[in-house]
This record gives C-alpha cells, sequence and structure tokens, in this order.
C-alpha cells in the first residue's frame, strides 16, 4: 500500500459487522476517492469476501494462522483469505496475542500467499524483534491506550519514535504505523510527523454516527 496508511480494524464491534461493515466500507471508499488517501478495513471473517467484491478499498483479515493446507479445523489459513479477496492481516492484534514463533510463523505463511502483514506490538522490544521477520508493517499499540480516546500520539510520543528507530535499525524496509486512541487528524498529523507510515484505528470510526465525517477529519492534515 502507498504510504500514509489509515487502517480502519472493525474487531467484532455491533456496528462493524453486516451492513454495519457496508456502511463502513462505503465511507472509507469515499473519502479515500475524495482525499487519495489509502484506507482500508479489517473486518470480521464473514465480511472480508463481499466487502472485498463490492467495495474498491484494501481489505485486511484480523488474523491469519501460521499454518499449511490440511487437517487444521477452526484455525485461519493464510490462502483462504487470499481467495476470499483480502490483501493482508493483521497479525498479534493486543485481542489475539501470539508467541514470537507464532508471529514468525504466521507472517511467513501471509507472505507465500501473497497477503501483506501487520504485525502489531506493545513495546519497543517486541517491535524490534518483530522486524527481524521482515513484515509490511509494524504497528504500535500500547495496549493501555486502546479505545481509551487517548491517543498515543500525544500521551506516548516516546514510545513511536524509539519503535520506529528500533525497527528502521533492524529492516530499514518494515514500515510502522502507530494505533491506541487515534480518533483526530492532529493524531494522524503528530503520528507521521514522528515517523510513521499511517495509522491503526477502531472504534472512533466504527461507532460513529457519521463514518465519512470521521474519516474525512483523520485525513484532512495529510
Amino acid at each position: 500500500m502507498a504510504s500514509p496508511l489509515i487502517l480502519v480494524n472493525l474487531k467484532a464491534y455491533r456496528e462493524g459487522i453486516g451492513r454495519g461493515a457496508h456502511r463502513i466500507a462505503a465511507a472509507a471508499e469515499s473519502v479515500a476517492d475524495e482525499s487519495g488517501i489509502v484506507i482500508g478495513v479489517a473486518p470480521a471473517f464473514p465480511d472480508i469476501h463481499p466487502i472485498s467484491h463490492h467495495f474498491a478499498v484494501p481489505v485486511y483479515a484480523q488474523h491469519v494462522d501460521g499454518i499449511q493446507p490440511g487437517a487444521h479445523t477452526g484455525h485461519i489459513l493464510a490462502e483462504s483469505l487470499r481467495l476470499a479477496g483480502a490483501v493482508g492481516t493483521l497479525i498479534n492484534h493486543s485481542e489475539r496475542r501470539l508467541t514470537l514463533a507464532d508471529v514468525e510463523a504466521g507472517v511467513s505463511a501471509a507472505r507465500a500467499a501473497g497477503l501483506e502483514t501487520v504485525v502489531c506490538t506493545n513495546n519497543v522490544r517486541t517491535s524490534a524483534a518483530a522486524a527481524s521477520f521482515s513484515p509490511d508493517y509494524i504497528a504500535i499499540e500500547p495496549p493501555e491506550l486502546i479505545g481509551s480516546g487517548v491517543s498515543v500520539s500525544k500521551a506516548d510520543p516516546g514510545i513511536i519514535e524509539e519503535s520506529v528507530a528500533a525497527v528502521r535499525q533492524v529492516n530499514p524496509d518494515v514500515k510502522v504505523l502507530t494505533g491506541a486512541g487515534i480518533s483526530t487528524g492532529e493524531c494522524v498529523r503528530i503520528a507521521i510527523d514522528l515517523g510513521t507510515d499511517g495509522v491503526l484505528l477502531a472504534s472512533s470510526v466504527v461507532k460513529a454516527d457519521d463514518p465519512v465525517t470521521v474519516l474525512r477529519d483523520l485525513v484532512s492534515l495529510l
């Protein structure tokens, strides 16, 4: 994806499934067309296929398992995500934590299937470790700020700067997103100025009465 990337995680919010997911994808498509900024969505698994076929937005899965085709009941296969229309996947979100070994396996499986990878991390050390797996993106998300309404861009800019430096020291080709509490264009602008390549966010868009208005604000200073 071109930089910057605004990636909206729909999680399992009631407002972000079924028709709600379509409403948010439509808003993302509209604002992306207006602004020229790439806006992706990460819906629940059942919504990946319809959204990817009805809207011109990049669709990411919320998780993938580092498995090969075979007897893995209940697991998420990277190849099936790609066939459903996903262009990428989150890995190791704070609400779906993995071991480093599982993160590496997930990145490897996703890459083999042609999926972009966004590995979520919660501190500088983990960010550096994850960068050694060469994902496309590292997303810095201090867990105490997720869903808090307090932006990491303002509350803890140091972790962003330090994480960017640590990731680039390990692998300069890995891009960095920041998440947790991102809700305004000012939050996004600060994140970009601190060296990131975009943001990962959720509730400020998914739970908004008018997602178009929120998304317009988010890209307004880019």
